[in-house]
């Protein structure tokens, strides 16, 4: 009896059991599905920023970054991009507001350039902008130091800087663009405490989306736009003119880029389309002619041919040597002695 009852309450289970197991089976192959194209996309995207993060995320997360990502795609100027991000993308959040700070040319100011809410008069033009000084305000503290800023009361904040209306709570993010802060996303909200961490998050990652669009353009229509009055280009002229930066042994692409502000690429596609040179040729053009002067140079007759490339900029003697001999068609031996 005791055995038919197990029997019968075991098998009255079953169908029951079953039915749980394929519906967590199902709804795992459901999220599983919904998952795999956009977080693999996302996890592309967002490398090293957090490898756990987009695991553990939410459906609801994953949903929102993949409209992001999927809203930005056919996207190809910057204009397009901040007010996809504000108008499109931000009302998903359900916020009140949203604005996004760019840096001026300068990098003194952030300007508005997009935003959502009471700033938008539907136009995409900004009812009443306002500009922030680095340094100032929670907007420009951000900019400033790099770390984004989470207020839950901005009554007790100092330096919060009034827009169009006093609100009681802030999230400021910064947008990077490679290792330099190029803007800010920022949203205020009616409530105290209202921005969680959740939003944090979501703010940190739309602003990395942010960051790997505007890359894109930029390394896009780059070379389309490069002319010989590009004040990058110009800048770096005078830094290897004038201050004769090349002759740093140490010199490279990524610390004249840090120099002058912008993306490595970017100047690496500036100097080839204004010379025809690649970045370290064109570096060595500079340490070369440095180098022809020296050893024609009468205050230089003691200094040996190895003593003046070192002089010139080279790290070696047979960097040196290589350079020289493909840019002048001789050894610098050679040019010494034909040239005395």
């Amino acid at each position: 009896m005791d055995i038919q009852k197990r029997s019968c309450y075991t098998s009255s289970l079953n169908p029951i059991r079953k039915r749980q197991r394929t519906d967590l089976i199902k709804k795992e192959e459901s999220r599983q599905s919904f998952r795999s194209p956009s977080t693999h996309y996302l996890e592309e995207v967002f490398t090293g920023f957090d490898n756990n993060y987009l695991q553990k995320a939410p459906l609801q997360t994953i949903s929102i970054l993949s409209y992001f990502a999927t809203s930005l795609f056919d996207k190809n100027s910057v204009h397009d991009v901040l007010w996809d991000i504000v108008e499109n993308c931000i009302s998903h959040l359900h916020l009140e507001d949203c604005v996004i700070y760019m840096l001026d040319k300068d990098k003194e100011y952030l300007i508005q350039k997009a935003a959502y809410g009471n700033k938008n008069n539907g136009e995409k033009k900004i009812v009443s902008p306002i500009k922030i000084k680095v340094g100032e305000g929670i907007v420009g503290h951000v900019a400033k130091t790099g770390a984004y800023q989470r207020i839950g009361d901005l009554s007790a904040h100092s330096s919060y800087i009034v827009d169009d209306a006093r609100r009681k709570s802030e999230l400021a993010v910064p947008i990077y663009i490679g290792d330099m802060v190029m803007g800010v996303l920022d949203s205020e909200h009616s409530k105290e405490d209202f921005f969680k961490e959740n939003h944090v998050f979501l703010f940190r990652l739309i602003a990395k989306l942010t960051e790997q669009k505007l890359k894109q353009i930029c390394n896009n229509s780059s070379t389309c736009n490069i002319t010989d009055d590009n004040v990058y280009f110009k800048e770096l002229e005078s830094l290897m003119r004038e201050s004769k930066i090349y002759r740093d042994p140490n010199l490279g692409l990524t610390s004249v880029a840090h120099q002058l502000k912008i993306s490595s690429n970017y100047l690496s596609q500036v100097v080839n389309k204004l010379t025809g040179k690649n970045f370290a040729d064109y570096i060595n053009s500079f340490r070369v002619e440095d180098a022809k002067l020296k050893l024609t140079n009468m205050d230089f007759t003691n200094y040996t041919i190895v003593g003046i490339g070192l002089e010139s900029g080279f790290n070696s003697k047979s960097t040196f040597y290589s350079a020289f001999k493909k840019m002048v068609g001789i050894s610098p031996s050679i040019y010494r002695k034909t040239a005395a």
